[in-house]
């Protein structure tokens, strides 16, 4: 057993309760106890969604456990029908009321409610949110949709945005607008934004378009060998992977690849010569696969930077995940748990993360700047504008946002250099103000004579830090630390203490900082 305060996925209810909340028409009764409605504020207050999700809890308590759990349960999805008049009702247990061994879908079915009523069998001890997700998503195409005719034009669905997820809402939008530009119009995308009644008439598409195999992947395989539907295999995010997928959609439906490009400005930007401080930089990737696996190909292809190390916590996606990581030179961390990969971020000391929610705490604690590519992510990640991952116009969003973290450890490092400049100061007010500047006024400390100082300190500097353990900054190494820029500031007091521990060094001085400067610049 292991007690955890971060996790990246919950558990797989959580899963079925983002394909519910992203839909219209449908209706989640899960048998869980009181206590398990915690998942609604997930939607409410990190989505920032207008509304609360569509289920219906049978909040069973402690006192129930000797009675008749199954009965409250039938009440509730009887109560959920008559209230809410769903077009179709999906039914199942969380990970606590799995424990009571009832039959949510033979329960169910006893009612004959005059809908599909559809039955999940979610795992919660042996699978996460990504596969409760993926499972729901099936088991509701599974049931509604048919094979039917095609539509006339060309058109195709697009399957696995769902509520929660990293920037799906927009990328939605950029991937119909992308389709659009080739002349393919979107039949129903799902699950985000369609009913049951559009899941029955997905069978007319020509071809489904997956945008996040972690949550559409078994739906698309099911619609192939059910509908005769082939899906896309390339996730548009990025230049290189957009111009990809054109060329993919192209190979299936005969129209052309070739698209107005002229909104796209990520390549000239990161081309210029105001990026070249870019090149080279050292980026640690983690989150889901599909982003990561992405991201290291913008990073290393389409940026300049270098990556030095990459991974997933969805183990389901080690395999290509580990294929990845090897084509940079890399060994892949497949691992769910955070503190194996700040274990893995401090000792690469990368310059970048390009990670979720959690390595954006970990950069924090570490002093090294962090993008949110991936779910998990926090409500900052659910911005009100447009601002979408794929397509043309996810590529420019990328730049600016993994650009930012990088150009404001630039401005940080230019308030330290001129922070005792005695032009800035409370006083002095804004410079584009216009000559209303005013000097600071100095007070004169009277330095301590050295008999005094001697005196004082017995002879000796006094160490005014006290990091880790027997080592210690004294006061002048402390002052010409504080010279270092902003952005590479802890990595050189790591790399010094490191320097001096290996030498049995205790006290560290301007000796000793320049000596490790020295060390590592060989």
């Amino acid at each position: 057993m292991k007690l955890t305060l971060w996790t990246y996925e919950g558990p797989p209810h959580v899963g079925a309760m983002r394909v519910a909340t992203c839909m219209t028409g449908l209706h989640y009764v899960l048998h869980a106890p009181q206590g398990d409605t915690y998942a609604d504020l997930l939607f409410t207050m990190i989505e920032r969604r207008n509304h609360r999700p569509p289920v219906t809890y049978t909040t069973f308590q402690a006192r129930d456990l000797g009675g008749d759990t199954a009965n409250l349960f039938k009440d509730a999805a009887r109560d959920a029908y008559a209230r809410f008049k769903p077009q179709a009702m999906i039914v199942g247990a969380s990970c606590t009321a799995e424990l009571i061994q009832d039959d949510p879908g033979g329960l169910a079915e006893a009612l004959e409610l005059p809908i599909p009523v559809i039955p999940l069998e979610l795992p919660s001890y042996q699978r996460k949110e990504n596969f409760g997700a993926d499972e729901t998503f099936f088991q509701i195409v599974k049931a509604l949709a048919k094979p039917m005719p095609r539509t006339e034009a060309i058109t195709c669905n697009i399957l696995g945005a769902t509520a929660l997820g990293f920037r799906h809402r927009d990328d939605v939008t950029e991937v119909t607008r992308l389709l659009g530009l080739m002349g393919i119009s979107v039949n129903v995308a799902a699950p985000m934004g369609s009913c049951p009644a559009d899941i029955a008439r997905m069978g007319q598409a020509h071809f489904n378009v997956l945008l996040y195999p972690e949550t559409g992947e078994t739906a698309a395989r099911h619609l192939e060998r059910a509908c005769g539907q082939p899906y896309t295999k390339v996730v548009p995010i990025g230049v290189g992977a957009t111009r990809d997928f054109l060329h993919e959609v192209s190979a299936l439906t005969g129209l052309s690849a070739k698209v107005d490009e002229s909104a796209l400005r990520a390549p000239w930007w990161s081309a210029s010569v105001d990026s070249t401080y870019l090149t080279g930089k050292r980026v640690f990737v983690f989150g889901d696969a599909t982003h990561v696996m992405a991201a290291a190909r913008i990073a290393a292809t389409e940026i300049g930077f270098e990556v030095v190390g990459m991974g997933c916590f969805n183990r389901e996606y080690a395999r290509p995940m580990r294929a990845a990581a090897k084509a940079y030179g890399v060994e892949a961390l497949i691992t769910d748990d955070y503190l194996e990969v700040e274990a893995e971020i401090a000792r690469l000391q990368p310059e970048l993360i390009l990670g979720t929610q959690m390595e954006r705490h970990i950069g924090k604690r570490l002093g090294i700047p962090c993008a949110v590519i991936s779910s998990p992510v926090h409500v900052q990640d659910f911005p009100a504008r447009y601002s979408p991952q794929m397509g043309f116009e996810g590529a420019n969003v990328i730049f600016d946002t993994w650009i930012h973290p990088l150009v404001m450890g630039l401005e940080e490092h230019l308030l330290t250099m001129f922070r005792e400049d005695f032009e800035f100061h409370d006083e002095a007010g804004p410079s584009h103000h216009g000559a209303k500047a005013m000097a600071r006024t100095e007070e004169e400390v009277a330095e301590p004579s050295e008999a005094v100082a001697a005196e004082d300190t017995g002879g000796h500097a006094i160490p005014v830090v006290t990091p880790s353990g027997e080592i210690v900054w004294m006061p002048d190494a402390e002052r010409e630390l504080k010279k270092i820029p902003f952005f590479v500031r802890g990595k050189a007091k790591r790399n010094t203490e490191k320097y001096a521990a290996d030498r049995g060094v205790v006290q560290i001085t301007v000796d000793t900082l320049y000596e490790a400067k020295a060390h590592y610049a060989r």
